[in-house]
């Protein structure tokens, strides 16, 4: 049990976390960190091995039913079992990618105690698709020009949506909190981007929010055009429950959006020659960017069947599995 100054428990929610959990547990054994640190996995029922992968790891291992496991609920259940100054959370398949990512997470919050959440960067899997490899550049890119973020002024705050977003954007696939802050402030036991209303809450509650762009696992996803319309609608579901965000208002809205990604994908393709190396992929691309605006539009209606909405939701059938 990792205890003292600085300490720090890494919590894994786990379940079928193959084929990247192997690297993320040989990528843990490795970190250079100056403070004791464990690793806690709670798993919801694998049948891949995983939890057995993550014993034999010499992790702390705790089993729930698969009916039991929730974003928020599991990783307030493992916060629960540590006795660490830090805890980070880390998914099954996000694969820090040196011996630092850990000292490099926690950084900011051991140089500052008015920063209650850190969030790492992202890159792709070695066999990520460079389209998703070239989106998540561009989009950690964009928050490095936000370091650090904190309401100094609320009504611009409230005014702004875009600033919003920015302010409580935060990704607990790589992210760390002082255990003071979650017992102050544990993560909401909601269907999906738990992460991002916690850091709602904490900016709006004062505190610091950072980024730490040196702090790297390898995470991606390369979803075709059905997962992508699943993945979508969670996420501009989420977005209306608990922000009020409307992601995609209208028909003409999908419209227009499908036409700029089309437009902005088959480009990248033939300036970069990706439409030689990946032309599946190219080709996915043009159904995808229809898909990801017309989840938005349907995950932003209010009034779908119950049903409907349960075959939509990606999130609820990964649950399910």
């Amino acid at each position: 049990m990792a205890q003292g100054p600085n300490s720090a428990s890494i919590i894994i929610p786990l379940k079928n976390g193959m084929p990247y959990f192997p690297e993320v547990c040989a990528a843990l054994q490795q970190q250079d960190y100056d403070a004791p640190f464990e690793v806690i996995c709670v798993d919801s029922g694998s049948t891949d091995g995983s939890d057995h992968l993550a014993e034999e790891s010499g992790f702390r291992l705790e089993r729930i039913a698969s009916e039991d496991f929730g974003h928020g609920r599991t990783r307030n259940h493992a916060a629960s079992l540590s006795q660490a100054e830090y805890l980070v959370f880390l998914t099954h398949d996000a694969i820090p990618a040196d011996p630092h990512w850990l000292s490099a997470l926690l950084a900011p919050m051991r140089a500052d105690d008015r920063i209650a959440g850190v969030f790492g960067r992202h890159i792709g899997h070695d066999d990520a698709d460079p389209f998703i490899a070239w989106e998540l550049s561009e989009h950690f890119k964009g928050l490095r020009n936000f370091p650090v973020v904190e309401i100094t002024d609320r009504a611009a705050y409230d005014a702004d949506q875009g600033l919003r977003q920015i302010y409580h954007y935060y990704s607990d696939n790589s992210s760390a909190m002082p255990r003071r802050i979650w017992q102050e402030f544990p993560y909401p036991d909601v269907q999906f981007a738990e992460d991002q209303i916690w850091a709602k809450i904490i900016v709006e509650a004062g505190y610091r929010k950072a980024f730490a762009p040196d702090s790297v696992v390898k995470h991606s996803h390369s979803f075709g055009p059905v997962e992508t319309l699943r993945r979508s609608y969670d996420e501009s579901r989420a977005f209306r429950i608990l922000f009020g965000y409307t992601l995609s208002p209208s028909l003409w809205a999908v419209v227009r959006s499908s036409g700029y990604l089309v437009l902005r994908d088959m480009g990248l393709a033939w300036k970069n020659g990706w439409w030689r190396s990946h032309p599946r992929k190219t080709l996915s691309r043009i159904l995808e960017a229809f898909a990801k605006p017309m989840g938005h539009y349907l995950g932003a209606r209010a009034s779908l069947p119950a049903g409907l909405a349960d075959r939509l939701s990606r999130d609820t059938w990964i649950r399910n599995l």
